[in-house]
């Protein structure tokens, strides 16, 4: 992390809260990885130490963090583990953005917000086999059924990150007595609900990103929390920038990893160790500007965010801050590897795990051609609103 972008002391205090389990944590990320094991264990750490709560304002009895707190912090965990960051920043942003947007009725609100303080964790579940990614706008296969006052969820939901540990998934389904699709708040312990562990990936393997099955799952009319207004193409939301900022915390690690290797690797060929050659110090000093780079593109975008004279400004910057950051870290982790060499593939060395990790990026939302689409279309039309 570069102190640069530490801005005041609660940023301080909760990264030295984070730095306390950074040695536990990085313990286990190979095992989670070579098992594929969701880490379960440093999730509890988290939530005990009242970190999955940031994100709720303090009128609810959080820490009231912003996005750029957010990605902060969520870069430096992912530097300790990906798996473990990905996971618990679904929560944090899905928090963020329902009690920033007011995205539901009032009593709800604070009902979810004991529920967090108490350590519940919530993600949504929007993903279906055949639509793919909700970004793209398919319709959901899920569907509701209103009878006797009760609604009625049949449908298969993929990627549902963090499934072993969610108490709520905020599910998507379509509705046809009202032609929209709305989102339900599904408990974990509901009749019919259940976790089918399909989740065999290459990349983020602790994930547990695994299919969620509904079954005539019965809810009360209370439960149908949002009807998303998607006519405008949907609203901008700073809170998932949670995700470029884990992967920019693996090229984090990389970067790391690599350093510390050209500082000690001696071979006898050299009087001294490899941090002299020419061609590593290349590779040093183009990794250290891609990070910079995507440091403050990330960073900015989160303060252009956070910032209510910039915030209605923003339209395409969330997903360009997404596409740099992601496609950066490649960069930084593929340079990482030349400047180690062959050493780098073994599975004992975490640069082959690195690697793999930030692949997963291309594929979480937004992206990259729906991104360049975006800002193409908006060039576009500022182009004809200035000559027409």
């Amino acid at each position: 992390m570069n102190n640069l972008f530490i801005k005041n002391e609660l940023q301080q205090k909760w990264l030295n809260c984070l730095y306390t389990l950074e040695n536990k944590i990085k313990s286990k990320s190979a095992e989670i990885d070579e098992l594929a094991v969701f880490p379960i264990e440093n999730v509890h750490e988290l939530v005990g130490i009242g970190y999955t709560s940031l994100t709720l304002p303090k009128k609810y009895g959080g820490e009231g963090l912003s996005v750029y707190d957010m990605v902060l912090l969520q870069e430096t965990l992912a530097s300790f583990d990906a798996n473990t960051a990905l996971s618990i920043g679904w929560s944090l942003g899905v928090v963020g953005e329902l009690f920033e947007k007011k995205m539901w009725k009032q009593e709800k609100l604070n009902f979810l917000a004991k529920e967090v303080l108490n350590g519940a964790l919530i993600n949504r579940s929007v993903s279906e086999e055949q639509t793919g990614s909700p970004t793209r706008g398919g319709l959901p296969g899920t569907t509701a059924v209103k009878k006797d006052n009760t609604w009625v969820l049949n449908g298969r939901k993929i990627f549902t990150t963090a499934s072993p540990v969610l108490t709520y998934f905020l599910t998507s389904a379509w509705i046809e007595e009202k032609q929209k699709i709305g989102f339900f708040l599904v408990h974990r312990d509901l009749s019919g609900v259940s976790i089918e562990e399909t989740w065999d990936v290459v990349s983020m393997r602790g994930t547990s990103s695994n299919d969620l099955i509904l079954e005539d799952v019965r809810l009360p009319d209370s439960d149908l929390v949002e009807i998303p207004d998607y006519s405008n193409g949907g609203n901008v939301n700073g809170w998932l920038l949670h995700i470029p900022a884990t992967y920019l915390g693996v090229a984090q690690a990389a970067r790391d990893y690599a350093v510390h290797f050209a500082n000690t690797h001696a071979p006898n060929s050299l009087n001294g160790t490899i941090s002299q050659l020419p061609n590593v110090q290349q590779l040093i000093g183009e990794i250290d500007l891609e990070l910079s780079k995507a440091r403050f593109v990330l960073y900015g975008a989160a303060s252009s965010y956070d910032d209510v004279t910039t915030k209605n400004l923003i339209s395409n910057e969330i997903g360009v801050a997404k596409h740099i950051v992601t496609n950066s870290a490649i960069t930084v982790v593929d340079k990482a590897m030349r400047l180690v060499g062959a050493k780098s593939l073994q599975r004992t060395n975490p640069l082959q795990r690195y690697y793999r990790d930030v692949r997963a990026g291309l594929h979480n939302p937004p992206m990259d051609d729906m991104t360049i689409k975006k800002l193409a279309l908006s060039a576009l039309e500022k182009d004809k609103n200035k000559t027409g």
